[in-house]
């Protein structure tokens, strides 16, 4: 028996038992520690031509900016057309971003102009594939293991973390930024090559058209959505966990040159702290065998807005360091129960769509965050901000505790059926 058969027969890795699946997360593996290498790289290199947090405000916001406009669609693409090839172009446009800012950089002709263009159009790939990736994983598994794959997609991504920051911050002291963004590039070839290397008749019934709804339409999405409550006071409470309490990597980055003073080394092993925590918070929810609802959410919420306004407080490079890891396990087991939640409880005629405001709402609202987090680090400083915004994640998940719709919302609602 192999190990990743062994893996798959313990509960918290049963989704790796799909071969599809496992040929998704090995291929994603690679291609977010190369996201994770490129995103150091780029906001160093901001402020280092910079010296504004203004500035690299603006770049995270042109980032994820394009969400406001294009998730929606997104979602529908995914109700309707072959996912697979859409993540496909999306995936190759990112790429083909990554070489030309890592040859912008090389060649000594990269401007803050040229990192504007750039993030804008890596902004809109991400925009249309965010819905559709997200969807695509219950392809993969089906309805029963599709809580797991999203936790376990999150282990991935924070494995990434943990090893593209540390990574990123020594080609960097010893190389520049080029080659960190060439690296990334590269990466994105392997989850390329998993996904065009998958069965198609291993697919779940979200590829049958017995699941597809009469009306692909945006509006019947919204329609949709008016009718459930309980999704619409999680996707608030992303919304603003999304807008005020996830601009994590630009906490740290203004932590660790405004604050702390540190090199591009000890700023990378920040983000590869703060994924240990990640990880272990995805694997809790992976070993979960009851689906999450809007209660679990909601105190998730509550407790990660009050870590985040503590790590502020931390005097120390170590003691921000050491308070890391508890605020991506808050983050991440919010993120996974909230995604698991919302997915697992739509009808399958409309998940692309309703996924598509889940990333609206998610993504959407970091560009507005980034830009707000700068201008009030530029007037109150780096701390008052962090202690701030991680106030007003958690005072609006208190007050949805309190609310009698919400209330309402967070009885039990019994998993979609496919």
């Amino acid at each position: 028996m192999s190990i990743v058969e062994k893996l798959a027969d313990h509960g918290t890795f049963r989704s790796l038992r799909h071969r599809n699946y496992r040929r998704f997360y090995a291929g994603n593996l690679l291609s977010n520690t190369g996201t994770w290498i490129q995103r150091v790289a780029q906001d160093w290199l901001v402020l280092q031509l910079t010296h504004s947090a203004t500035a690299l405000g603006i770049v995270t916001s042109l980032q994820f900016g394009p969400s406001i406009l294009f998730s929606i669609h997104g979602g529908s693409l995914a109700d309707r057309f072959d996912k697979q090839r859409w993540i496909v172009a999306t995936n190759s446009v990112a790429a083909a971003c990554a070489f030309a800012i890592g040859g912008l950089v090389e060649t000594g002709h990269i401007t803050i102009g040229w990192i504007y263009v750039i993030a804008t159009v890596l902004g809109v790939a991400s925009a249309i594939q965010a819905p559709i990736w997200q969807t695509f994983v219950h392809d993969l598994v089906g309805r029963d293991d599709l809580a797991n794959a999203i936790a376990l997609n999150s282990t991935n991504f924070n494995i990434g973390r943990l090893i593209g920051p540390a990574l990123s911050g020594y080609l960097i002291s010893l190389f520049g930024t080029g080659p960190s963004f060439i690296v990334n590039g590269v990466t994105y070839a392997a989850s390329i090559y998993a996904l065009v290397t998958m069965r198609r008749s291993e697919y779940f019934m979200a590829e049958s058209h017995a699941h597809k709804s009469a009306d692909n339409g945006v509006r019947a999405g919204l329609r949709y959505l008016r009718g459930r409550k309980d999704i619409i006071v999680v996707l608030v409470l992303v919304g603003f966990a999304g807008t005020f309490g996830l601009n994590y990597q630009m906490f740290m980055a203004l932590m660790s040159t405004d604050v702390f003073h540190v090199r591009a080394d000890s700023f990378g092993t920040l983000g590869s702290v703060m994924a240990i925590g990640s990880i272990t918070g995805a694997l809790a929810v992976a070993q979960r065998r009851r689906s999450p609802d809007v209660r679990m959410v909601q105190w998730l919420v509550i407790g990660f807005g009050i870590i985040t306004a503590l790590a502020g407080l931390a005097p120390t490079y170590v003691t921000y360091a050491l308070a890391l890891p508890f605020a991506g396990f808050g983050a991440l087991s919010m993120l996974s129960s909230a995604n698991a939640f919302v997915q697992g409880s739509t009808d399958p005629a409309f998940r692309g769509r309703v996924m598509g405001v889940y990333m609206l709402v998610f993504m959407g609202g970091t560009p507005i965050g980034s830009l707000g987090l700068g201008w009030f680090v530029e007037h109150y400083g780096v701390r008052l901000a962090i202690n701030a915004f991680g106030g007003i994640v958690a005072l609006v998940a208190l007050l949805t505790l309190l609310i009698p719709a919400a209330r309402s919302a967070s009885q039990r609602v019994e998993p979609a059926h496919d």
